[in-house]
């Protein structure tokens, strides 16, 4: 599976695992009892707060409450899976929501209300949970026209206004048109375009080192050489960092998506390597926003990741492992689409030889720049996978 991404949080931060008791065990079994993924189990639960069992039922919950959530499947409750935890104890009307920029509001009752306000007709933008500036704007606008006091607090009188006009339409489909059209008013040209390439890991965090291979130093080398590229087609690439020494922090992935999103990127890539226990896992996976606990995810981040493994399968020899869906937060905190791109398992001897090769890392450079003219063509100026070469985008 791949590594999860950097949090931000200090590595002393509590995680809880199969066998663990305590406290905050006992809350865990109650937020999946109140989710419908862990059934009451007698003693188990009556047990007191400080001998409830992280037992193989929780572990297993836990993992199922992972996966619909499109977070790393691993049965550890760390920080990721207990704020995702936290979000889904909220329905819509249980507290009041506004924007506090230092602080942002996340929850599954943010993620009802902004596709109560796309069902209206209101861009909220992504329905990712999190109460955001265009969530409040969305907000502001909806309380002008329905004639209750504005601002930007989602309070009772606004609640009550929101459940006079519920509509039966789901927002997916409003969202979908919303990022496909955006897409279209941008021009089938990468000239112009902004795109935020970003080598995972860096500094004192290595990623996956293996056959003397390290994630973050072959993520910097392929950035480069993505950047390269994609500049001479017209593309005003950026870098989420650069090379940091080896004492240095790295960015953590909430500001990796603050810089795109303040640089008004058209599109982002995180490059990564995988890796795990076992020599056998290998291939190139690709990751988007996608949420299936709330019934969500980036239609457009969907069909970049799509582009960029079939370019990757036909081009390559690697494995191909498909693309999905995830909560993770570079993939759902940033307001354009975002893909993250696994490139082979450093930890299998044959992924780790090809990655090793300069020559095969300017092949994974062209498939990346082919996906993402691909992105930006109408269907009928499409080209058959595999065929674009740099040679015909740069005019």
């Amino acid at each position: 599976m791949p590594c999860p991404p950097s949090e931000g949080l200090p590595m002393s931060s509590p995680v809880y695992r199969l066998g663990d008791r305590g406290p905050a065990v006992a809350e865990i079994r109650a937020r999946l009892i109140g989710l419908g993924l862990l059934a009451v189990a007698g003693a188990a639960d009556t047990a007191g707060f400080d001998e409830a069992a992280f037992d193989p039922a929780v572990d297993q919950a836990v993992r199922e409450f992972q996966q619909l959530r499109g977070a790393t499947v691993d049965g550890i409750v760390g920080p990721t899976t207990w704020r995702l935890l936290d979000d889904a104890r909220w329905r819509l009307g249980d507290r009041v929501l506004w924007y506090a920029p230092s602080h942002l509001l996340t929850g599954d009752d943010v993620a009802a209300l902004q596709r109560r306000l796309l069902d209206l007709g209101f861009d909220p933008g992504r329905i990712d949970g999190i109460f955001g500036r265009q969530t409040e704007a969305a907000l502001r606008e909806f309380q002008r026209n329905v004639g209750v006091a504005v601002d930007g607090t989602c309070g009772p009188l606004t609640f009550a206004a929101l459940d006079r006009l519920a509509r039966t339409v789901v927002g997916g489909t409003p969202a979908a048109w919303r990022e496909a059209e955006l897409i279209r008013r941008r021009g089938p040209t990468l000239a112009g375009k902004v795109v935020v390439l970003d080598p995972g890991h860096g500094g004192r965090d290595r990623g996956i080192v293996a056959h003397g291979l390290a994630e973050a130093t072959v993520a910097e080398d392929l950035a480069a050489r993505i950047e390269g590229r994609l500049a001479a087609t017209g593309v005003s690439p950026y870098l989420t960092r650069g090379r940091l020494g080896p004492t240095d922090s790295p960015p953590d992935e909430a500001g990796r998506a603050d810089l795109a999103n303040t640089l008004g990127a058209d599109l982002v890539l995180s490059l990564h390597c995988d890796g795990a226990a076992s020599a056998a896992p290998n291939g190139v996976a690709t990751y988007y926003y996608g949420n299936r606990g709330l019934g969500v995810h980036s239609v457009v981040g969907e069909h970049f990741a799509d582009l960029l493994r079939r370019e990757l399968g036909a081009r390559t020899d690697l494995l191909d492992c498909g693309h999905h869906g995830k909560t993770w937060d570079l993939l759902r905190r940033t307001r354009m689409p975002a893909v993250r791109l696994e490139l082979g398992y450093l930890t299998h001897a044959r992924d780790a030889a090809r990655l090793a090769d300069p020559g095969f890392r300017d092949v994974v450079a062209e498939a990346v720049v082919a996906a993402t003219q691909r992105l930006y063509l109408p269907p009928e100026e499409d080209a058959p996978t595999g065929t674009i070469r740099l040679p015909d985008l740069v005019g």
